[in-house]
């Protein structure tokens, strides 16, 4: 690290709002003691509902965190037991409103569309919800049916059913209608933010800045380094103990770096600066991305202006159409 300073820390999953307060506090004690931490640093908790009692909400006030992140991901009682959620709606709203009256003002909460049966009015209902307690940053992901899971059985076994494309595009639109119209800036693809709240951790990964994972499975990335943190507990533990960090490795090549380069710059409003990418990679695929750019831009689907790449409103829906093609393989 050398004399750099930490600009963003955050408390990621699993759910760390489940550690103690004397837990947190001995991360921190650690946190400042080896790190330059910024005095205006974004410090932020990932928590989930049914944790954040009132007693908790006043432990994390008495700590240095100034963002809380709530895994909400449906005001809908249905939607919950379908995702195996431990907390009720109206957890999730009083949860909210706690919060807030504690004087958290920098928040943001998750929700989740594409569920099977999920219907255009309860998809509805949830972001009315959303933006009706005033919650200033909203992430909205897709439901997304991952290998090992529960969902991906059932999906397999055909107990449940994903929403159809149609469907799927139509809760995306509506979801970049109701929140822009709202006020909130549509600064990434799955995320919203009012002025002056947009996730300045999250936008470091999308930048690609530098950072540091701490804890099993992190990942960190330096320079050009990729670097991540073995998975299993019992491994970190004694690894770490013994002095020798146990990591896999891995050097990007100039192709890998650029591929992550259009990939996160196409995701956000700040778009892909092809000056930038010259200095980064050199005129050659400065030249093969405004290229392969070229049948998008004549189709609406791309913007060049100033010298930046940006998705159009139209072609968010097949970004990553786009993204594959602009990489180089």
């Amino acid at each position: 690290m050398g004399d750099k300073r930490v600009e963003t820390v955050y408390f990621g999953g699993g759910t760390p709002s489940r550690l103690q307060k004397r837990h947190l506090a001995q991360i921190f004690e650690t946190l400042f003691s080896e790190f330059q931490i910024a005095p205006d640093a974004e410090i932020t908790l990932e928590a989930n509902p049914d944790d954040l009692s009132d007693e908790k909400i006043g432990e994390l006030r008495a700590l240095p965190f100034n963002r809380i992140s709530i895994g909400i991901q449906s005001f809908n009682d249905d939607e919950l037991r379908f995702l195996s959620r431990r907390h009720t709606a109206l957890q999730a709203e009083n949860a909210v409103k706690a919060c807030q009256n504690a004087g958290f003002e920098n928040m943001s909460i998750d929700l989740m569309y594409g569920l099977p049966q999920q219907s255009l009015g309860v998809w509805q209902r949830n972001m009315d919800k959303a933006v009706g307690l005033g919650v200033p940053h909203i992430s909205a992901y897709h439901l997304i049916y991952e290998e090992k899971t529960r969902l991906y059985a059932m999906r397999e076994a055909g107990k449940v059913h994903p929403v159809d494309e149609e469907t799927s595009n139509r809760m995306f639109a509506m979801l970049i209608e109701n929140l822009t119209q709202k006020g909130f800036l549509h600064y990434e693809i799955s995320n919203f933010a009012r002025e002056g709240r947009i996730s300045r951790h999250n936008s470091s990964y999308w930048q690609g800045k530098d950072y540091i994972g701490l804890g099993t499975a992190a990942h960190s990335f330096i320079g050009q380094t990729r670097s991540c943190n073995p998975a299993s507990l019992k491994t970190y533990i004694e690894a770490m103990a013994s002095g020798s960090p146990c990591r896999e490795t891995e050097i990007l090549s100039k192709e890998e770096r650029y591929n992550e380069f259009i990939l996160t710059g196409l995701r956000t409003i700040w778009g892909v600066d092809l000056s930038r990418l010259e200095k980064f990679f050199g005129e050659e695929l400065r030249q093969y991305a405004l290229d392969n750019a070229q049948k998008f831009i004549d189709a609406g689907l791309l913007t060049l202006e100033n010298g930046v790449l940006r998705l159009s409103r139209n072609g968010i829906f097949i970004s990553d159409g786009i993204m594959s093609e602009l990489m180089r393989v």
